[in-house]
């Protein structure tokens, strides 16, 4: 993600300019990152910056609760 005019945006290219940083396809990252006002400080820009796009990009990608590709999946026993 990097901040474009007050705004986090997903940078899924990693080709915008400007300082760059990663955050967990996780809502409950994206809050703790909101309420610890984390995105100003990682991006180190002034002020208070708007995730609204970070945040509709994180729930379209992630599939109850959890990240794209990330479901529970289930170990194989040997039957013999």
């Amino acid at each position: 993600m990097v901040a474009v005019d007050g705004s986090v945006v997903p940078d899924l290219r990693r080709r915008l300019p400007g300082r760059g940083a990663w955050l967990h396809f996780d809502l409950e990252c994206l809050r703790n990152a909101e309420r610890r006002r984390a995105f100003s400080r990682a991006l180190k820009v002034q002020g208070a910056l708007d995730v609204a796009l970070l945040r509709e990009h994180v729930e379209q990608n992630t599939t109850a609760g959890q990240p794209r590709g990330q479901q529970e999946t289930r170990k194989q026993v040997d039957p013999s």
